[in-house]
């Protein structure tokens, strides 16, 4: 079959190609480069891997409130050397020497000395105390609050990277079809160049000849000046579509892309045309929507007592001794309750309520945005199929209309303009299909992200 379109003549070419574009079954057409693409995009843009990484510090924090239900061992060591300050004075002397002389006379020995009154520093010299301490909350609202938030926000970044994925392939399968599009423009203008300049050499030999006057020959360089512009700008913009395609795969601009081939029409039936349910913002709003009520929990958490346990192991002594009389034991039970804040605590209880009214409100307007788009998004891909219906028949119309046109021009039956007329015809024909094509695609990729239809995983 190939062969056979290849042996034919340029002008039956392209026309045959576009006829086989049209007798392509619905969803026939392989899709499997622009899914390679599509996943080349998720894996390595940038704007997915900055959220990916913040993902991950949510999931972080969601682990380090889990690990504050769990014991606490820290170490910790003093020491103080001290001298001046506050003393206590003892009078050792006065309540002893006088007894130990008598004792030391009744036995005729001085066993017993005599002793000083003691001035004792409060404040310890030379000495050290080292624990470790062991804490275990046994209960505390604002930890389980804390978690079930942190949670949530992890929950509310994979909803987020979601969003960012489907906007991406969003983006990537229109930066594809806008580049078909061009691609093909391209073709269609360069074969008509070669017809153009094909008629130019047969105007040309029949000027020579003296068969035709001037004007011919001038009219056919004046369009052979100007396909030639159009397919200079065709290729500018297949260059602009490359490198944003490019772009957001994150790759060098200049790399070549290979296409499938021309697709045909997007099948219909199967969109759930009606459903935004599945749409990022709105689990995003769901999400935050807990988030508040956690955080109205959060702030009636003061009702409830904070109790917690601590053990302390330790030793502590003079001089860096260390023995069975300075290791000891701490074992305490805490409790903390908030019984009075000033109307501080009611008044964060206001301001949460009011942010879940506010969320709740919020959801209602976005998802009838939403439904707005959709319908919206719809009715344009209604309108692209029925305008590249309407370019089909003006496509086969003006292929008919060009055929007639050039057989009467060989009979001398129709001049040089009525010619270059139907050729201009059926060529602004082949790109209004063109284009309708395409545009009918990109409509389709926009219902995807507007009902969130596109399988991202």
């Amino acid at each position: 079959m190939i062969n056979y379109i290849r042996n034919l003549p340029t002008i039956y070419r392209l026309t045959v190609l576009q006829l086989m574009v049209i007798l392509l079954p619905l969803g026939l057409s392989a899709q499997s480069r622009l899914n390679d693409y599509i996943s080349q995009g998720l894996a390595s843009n940038q704007s997915i891997k900055e959220q990916d990484f913040l993902l991950k510090k949510n999931m972080y924090a969601l682990q380090e409130a889990k690990s504050m239900f769990l014991p606490s061992v820290t170490f910790s060591t003093t020491y103080t050397k001290a001298d001046g300050g506050r003393t206590i004075d003892f009078p050792t002397g006065d309540l002893f020497n006088a007894a130990y002389a008598t004792l030391n006379q009744l036995t005729g020995s001085n066993s017993f000395p005599q002793l000083e009154n003691q001035s004792i520093l409060l404040n310890p010299d030379n000495f050290y105390d080292a624990k470790f301490r062991t804490s275990l909350p046994i209960l505390n609202a604002e930890l389980v609050y804390n978690k079930r938030i942190k949670a949530q926000q992890v929950d509310l970044q994979k909803a987020e990277v979601l969003l960012y994925k489907r906007e991406l392939v969003k983006e990537i399968k229109t930066a594809y079809y806008n580049y078909l599009k061009a691609t093909n423009a391209i073709s269609i203008y360069q074969s008509f160049l070669k017809l153009l300049e094909e008629g130019e050499r047969v105007n040309r030999k029949l000027f020579d000849n003296n068969k035709i006057n001037r004007t011919a020959v001038i009219r056919s360089q004046n369009e052979v000046s100007k396909i030639k512009a159009s397919l200079t700008a065709a290729q500018k913009t297949e260059e602009s579509a490359r490198y944003y395609f490019n772009f957001l795969l994150n790759r060098p601009l200049t790399d070549p892309i290979l296409t499938d081939d021309v697709p045909s029409l997007p099948a219909q039936d199967n969109l759930p045309l009606g459903d935004v349910n599945g749409r990022e913002e709105l689990a995003k709003l769901e999400i935050a929507k807990g988030i508040n009520k956690n955080l109205t929990g959060l702030a009636k958490s003061y009702l409830i007592p904070k109790i917690g346990t601590s053990l302390d192991l330790g030793s502590q002594a003079f001089d860096w001794k260390f023995n069975d009389k300075s290791r000891y034991y701490l074992f305490g039970v805490s409790l903390e309750w908030n019984l009075f804040s000033s109307g501080r605590n009611s008044y964060k209880i206001k301001q949460s309520i009011a942010s879940e009214q506010a969320v709740s409100a919020q959801t209602n307007h976005v998802t009838q945005q939403l439904l707005t788009e959709l319908n919206v998004r719809r009715a344009n891909l209604q309108s692209a199929a029925a305008q590249y219906q309407a370019a089909q028949f003006q496509l086969k119309t003006s292929q008919t209309y060009y055929n007639d046109m050039t057989k009467l021009y060989k009979e001398g039956m129709a001049i040089y303009i009525e010619l270059l007329d139907a050729q201009n015809q059926w060529v602004d024909a082949q790109l209004q299909s063109n284009i309708a094509l395409f545009d009918t695609w990109i409509s389709f990729t926009a219902i995807e992200r507007a009902n969130a239809s596109f399988n991202i995983q």
